[in-house]
């Protein structure tokens, strides 16, 4: 790896450094990990509201005559369904039905007779791979592919009290926006695009707007959330709030060598009555009871297992962990991995290898946290 590599910014970088987050490379972007605790952060979104620059996602335009027919031969779900302003999670998967990527699908129509088509927010870490397998899959059909990543910015707002503060500075009642789906607003009094979506277990909304507008909109924001005890959040609250709500992460525990019945996520998947990529190797690990699925699993003690750690049932090796944390809301170890059917069941008694000493855990049902429960 090539350490004097010039970094990805994000609009937000300068307002990052000015208040103290510690800056890490990652998938190539200066990001924050935090900037005062990963506790503290994480419990101000479970409290109150986060805010996260997540402006390095990958933000893609797919447009033309043809672009539903052409997202729906490589996408696990069905788009042709949807209407304006709605918003999926779906699956990329290749020929052999492990994930490329997990991203989201919106479905764009601008009352002004602007912008139609689709949208895909992908992992940055896949962005060039995405776009390059759209490019590849393209055919003659009448499609256009537009990477819009530098054009826009990306903050999710994500806590109890999120609708709130976005209700106090947006142009739209979002307390009435359904579950995963959006509406052009106006954010701060500059034009965006907001979504009910999240990835942290919380109610919340994700906004898409111009880059330029970022950093103002993302202020404004944040001065009416620190009143109520709300905080900017980095990639390491971020990566703890995400375990607790047992949402995937790609590289941990979605990749090109895992399908996604493995992974649990079969309602990203619609196989009835259509064909796309990966469709018949997906149909046949459906059908295969030997794969290792995901599970949830809660340590005894206070040590965490990290990704890699072997997880045991006796003495016989029965899978591995894919990630793992303190949980700061529950106070006790929690992780994700991948075990062997037969060692998967909701309380089987396991162990998981940390550092040569073996520590009981047993398998929990995911998520480990619901909100209001």
């Amino acid at each position: 790896m090539n350490d004097n590599r010039e970094l990805s910014r994000t609009p937000l970088h300068g307002w990052h450094i000015a208040h103290g987050g510690r800056m890490v490379d990652f998938a190539g972007w200066s990001m924050p990990v935090q900037y005062t605790s990963i506790v503290e952060e994480h419990q101000a979104t479970r409290q109150s509201v986060g805010l996260f620059d997540i402006s390095h996602m990958g933000r893609l335009v797919i447009d033309g005559p043809d672009a539903a027919r052409f997202l729906g031969s490589l996408l696990t779900r069905r788009i042709d369904d949807m209407a304006p302003g709605q918003v999926r999670y779906s699956l990329i998967c290749n020929e052999q039905g492990g994930v490329l990527d997990d991203v989201l699908v919106y479905q764009i129509q601008l009352p002004e007779g602007g912008l139609s088509g689709f949208g895909l927010v992908v992992n940055a870490s896949n962005r060039a791979k995405i776009v390059q397998w759209l490019h590849q899959h393209r055919g003659d059909l009448g499609v256009g592919i537009d990477d819009k990543t530098s054009e826009y910015s990306m903050i999710a707002v994500q806590g109890p009290r999120a609708i709130e503060l976005l209700d106090s500075a947006s142009d739209c009642e979002l307390t009435s926006l359904r579950y995963y789906h959006g509406v052009m607003t106006r954010v701060a009094s500059f034009r965006a695009f907001v979504s009910r979506t999240g990835y942290t277990g919380e109610d919340g909304c994700e906004i898409i707007c111009d880059a330029a507008d970022a950093a103002i909109i993302w202020t404004r924001l944040m001065e009416r959330a620190e009143p109520m005890g709300g905080a900017a959040v980095g990639l390491g609250a971020r990566d703890t709030l995400r375990l607790e709500a047992g949402m995937p992460l790609y590289g941990h525990e979605l990749s090109e060598q895992i399908s996604p019945i493995q992974a649990g996520l079969a309602f990203a998947v619609n196989l009835r009555g259509r064909e796309f990529l990966g469709r018949d190797a997906i149909a046949a690990a459906q059908q295969n009871e030997q794969l290792p699925v995901r599970v949830g699993l809660q340590l005894e003690g206070k040590r965490a297992a990290r990704e890699g750690a072997v997880i045991l049932q006796g003495d016989r090796p029965a899978g591995e962990v894919t990630s793992g944390t303190f949980s700061p809301t529950f106070q006790r170890p929690i992780a994700m991995g991948y075990v062997k059917p037969s060692a998967a069941a909701p309380g089987a008694p396991l162990a998981v290898d940390i550092r040569g000493q073996h520590h009981a855990a047993q398998v929990v049902p995911l998520p480990f946290y619901q909100r209001g429960k």
